[in-house]
């Protein structure tokens, strides 16, 4: 079965109901010191749909 909802729009829904910043998870691949795949995961509040493209995270954890 389709998925009937993406989460972008879930995300504009949101916005037009006048929530105010909301909580996403990026997730982040990189490759190990070893040479395997890693995978960063954080939340992060953001404001518009927008800011989604330009998010960056860090192994630091900041």
């Amino acid at each position: 079965m389709a998925k009937a909802q993406s989460f972008v729009d879930k995300v504009r829904k949101a916005e037009q109901r006048g929530k105010g910043p909301f909580m996403v998870q990026v997730i982040k691949g990189y490759r190990s010191e070893r040479g395997t795949i890693r995978f960063l995961k954080r939340f992060v509040r953001v404001n518009d749909v927008s800011e989604l493209d330009t998010l960056d995270i860090t192994k630091d954890g900041q």
